[in-house]
């Protein structure tokens, strides 16, 4: 399975995930997982949606773009080089799932969370 990497606003490599189901910082710390097209904290809130390679908070705006990113979305910043990874982390237990929202329209303007608040929510 190809491993996927999470670009910030400014084309930082934030997160990965090697499996599609788990979300990992580069520091080794599962941050989240996938449940279809929404992804979720730990704890079970609901963070945001991964769509045609762009992750969107729950407002529709950018927060994470992959290299396959397409379709709407704001212009994508050069890519900064990957760093090393950290030894992963044990993934802690899934919390009860918070209801997902209702989809907001998809913004092409970037979101102002960063990737820490969008994780620790």
């Amino acid at each position: 399975m190809e491993e996927t990497t999470f670009y910030n606003n400014r084309g930082k490599p934030v997160a990965y995930t090697q499996d599609e189901t788990y979300i990992y910082l580069f520091s080794g710390k599962p941050v989240g997982y996938f449940d279809q097209d929404s992804i979720f904290s730990f704890s079970g809130k609901h963070l945001g949606r991964y769509n045609n390679g762009w992750v969107r908070d729950n407002s529709g705006k950018c927060v994470f773009f992959t290299v396959n990113a397409s379709g709407s979305g704001p212009a994508k910043p050069a890519k900064s080089a990957k760093p090393a990874k950290g030894a992963k982390s044990a993934k802690p237990a899934k919390g009860a799932k918070q209801a997902r929202p209702a989809r907001p329209a998809n913004s092409l303007s970037w979101s102002s969370l960063s990737f820490e608040w969008f994780f620790n929510q």
